[in-house]
């Protein structure tokens, strides 16, 4: 009856145990039914960024590079996370950059992606015309963006990074800009109530993140004030950019634990490793390091394969982690010109791609399983959670296995 059981002891949490029972239209049972099943997608979100795409969705970019570029990345990533810095999607007020961005989610989510938006509020990458408005006025002005970008995407992305870097916001001194006025003004627990009151407004659907790469004190201190103000966090967004170096899983899982025991959903939204030289531990701040060249290297392309199995692997054995969200498919036009990617700057694969591969679409995938129903119409199936196509007696159904342990499922035909 089990035509196929997927034991691994690390990931209870992540399988479920299945009794399907399959039926003509007439609710007869199948039995003694070839039956095939088959993965479609996961549940777990192991994303990265859509960045490089936005032109090839709408059409404007068909080079070679970029088409291979975007196979690679639909055949092992089930997210995409959208860029919507305002002072790039909106550089002239009252002309945002909605078509091409809506045009990229459409691509996306056609392509079975779950669709992030990053993000809707941040004191970076801010806008002229923001910037010199009275703060009052500014502080109108961002509330109607959020408002506007977050009702103009509704269906197509309904999860959103609602603000970014919460904790260093108020006192940011790199640059003068209007978002760091209004937080100073306001205080960090009401520009996160800014953030999300003005999104849920807009799409009482949205799944909406706190996003920070302070994972101190400081973030835990805004998170429970938030919490408190009775403020509702939807998950929370850890970042763990790891340009000098990998932390290690006892380091990460120490952090993760740390902003579990809030009873959200952990979400690691901007993680990378380096596959060349590491970046020196006395930078600080990672935007201080500048270099012409930031080459990848084949010592370097090992290492990070297997830092990225240890990565991946010990964050999904943590049931409070929902999302993984790697910050770069390629090198070419990564975020400092580090070689983060899965894809050298000229088009191929390191090792790291076909590891990560190998466990999203092989230790922990189903590829097709086979067997055959008993005479009552059932067979069993554990397998990841995540959705399934069922075939039996010529007919496809697709199933979806939402929650680990037992569950019943009925097919008919």
């Amino acid at each position: 009856m089990w035509i196929l059981s997927v034991n691994d002891t690390r990931f209870p949490h992540r399988l479920a145990q299945a009794t399907i029972t399959c039926s003509g239209p007439d609710g007869v049972p199948l039995g003694d039914q070839a039956v095939t099943v088959a993965q479609v997608n996961h549940d777990f979100m192991f994303g990265n960024i859509g960045f490089d795409f936005l032109d090839y969705a709408t059409g404007e970019d068909t080079s070679e590079y970029t088409a291979h570029l975007a196979d690679d990345y639909l055949g092992l990533f089930n997210a995409t996370t959208l860029p919507f810095y305002l002072g790039r999607f909106e550089p002239e007020r009252e002309r945002p950059d909605t078509v091409r961005l809506q045009a990229a989610a459409r691509f996306f989510k056609d392509h079975g992606q779950v669709v992030k938006g990053h993000p809707l509020v941040w004191h970076t990458v801010t806008p002229a015309w923001l910037n010199g408005l009275p703060l009052d006025q500014a502080e109108a002005a961002l509330r109607g963006r959020i408002r506007r970008d977050v009702a103009d995407f509704a269906g197509l992305i309904d999860l959103w990074d609602a603000i970014n870097e919460v904790v260093i916001m108020p006192v940011f001194t790199v640059e003068e800009n209007a978002v760091t006025k209004l937080a100073y003004a306001k205080s960090r627990i009401e520009m996160v109530r800014l953030a999300f009151e003005e999104a849920r407004a807009a799409n009482p659907h949205a799944y909406l993140l706190i996003n920070d790469f302070d994972l101190g004190s400081g973030y835990e201190c805004l998170i429970e004030g938030c919490l408190e103000a009775g403020i509702a966090i939807d998950a929370i967004g850890l970042q763990t950019h790891m340009h000098q170096g990998y932390r290690g899983e006892a380091h990460l899982l120490d952090k993760v634990e740390k902003f579990a025991r809030y009873g959200l959903p952990i979400h690691l939204t901007e993680s990378s490793l380096v596959s060349g030289e590491l970046m020196p531990k006395h930078i600080v701040d990672l935007n201080d390091f500048q270099v012409n060249e930031w080459p990848s290297t084949p010592a370097g392309e090992e290492r990070q394969a297997d830092e990225i199995v240890r990565h991946y692997t010990s964050l999904v054995s943590h049931p409070a982690v929902k999302a993984i969200v790697y910050w770069g498919i390629a090198d070419r036009g990564a975020w400092l010109g580090a070689p983060v990617g899965f894809i050298r700057a000229d088009g191929t694969r390191k090792p790291s791609y076909d590891a990560l591969k190998s466990l999203v679409k092989g230790d922990w995938w189903v590829s097709e399983a086979t067997g055959r129903t008993d005479q009552d119409g059932r067979f069993g199936l554990t397998g990841w959670l995540g959705t399934y196509d069922v075939t039996v007696a010529g007919q496809t159904r697709r199933i979806h296995l939402d929650q680990p342990g037992e569950l019943r499922i009925e097919v008919r035909g």
